[in-house]
């Protein structure tokens, strides 16, 4: 199914709470292995954007097969996104999403030749999120233990 609008505000509102997604990709001896990056963006229009070392292993692996998993996590909520992956020389977008703290990655800044970007176009996914924050989500699994009524959480797949 087809996210609708009220889906995609609800990933969006997601997507703030997370700041380290895990980026996996397939290497070329066909193992899966999982990257951490930095989310660059909050407002997510099916693309997320990553700033990457032109010579990551990420890079190398979606160059050779391009589709990927990205996972977040926090607290209370998790979203799981698949689609495919390019690695984009763009030196305006580089700029427009360089901030402080990506220097520590790359001191050298966004003028750097080995900093490029990494755009995941996101084709499906799913999300859980636990109303209420983790103190919700904890006397939820304590009811669930002690009734053992099921635990209750938003989860819904989608394609975009």
């Amino acid at each position: 199914m087809t996210a609708t609008p009220e889906e995609l505000h609800k990933l969006n509102d997601l997507l703030k709470d997370f700041r380290f997604a895990m980026l996996t990709t397939r290497a070329t001896d066909g193992t899966l292995t999982a990257h951490p990056l930095t989310v660059q963006e909050s407002e997510f229009d099916g693309d997320l954007w990553f700033i990457v070392g032109r010579n990551a292993p990420a890079v190398q692996h979606v160059q050779v097969d391009p589709m990927v998993g990205v996972s977040f996590s926090s607290n209370s909520s998790w979203l799981s996104l698949a689609g495919s992956a390019e690695v984009v020389d763009d030196a305006a977008k580089l700029t427009q999403l360089w901030n402080s703290a990506v220097d520590a990655w790359f001191p050298n800044g966004p003028e750097d030749p080995n900093v490029t970007l990494l755009r995941v176009n996101a084709l499906s996914g799913e999300y859980w999120d636990s109303p209420g924050g983790r103190v919700a989500t904890i006397a939820a699994f304590v009811k669930q233990k002690v009734t053992g009524e099921k635990f209750e959480a938003d989860n819904e797949k989608f394609d975009l």
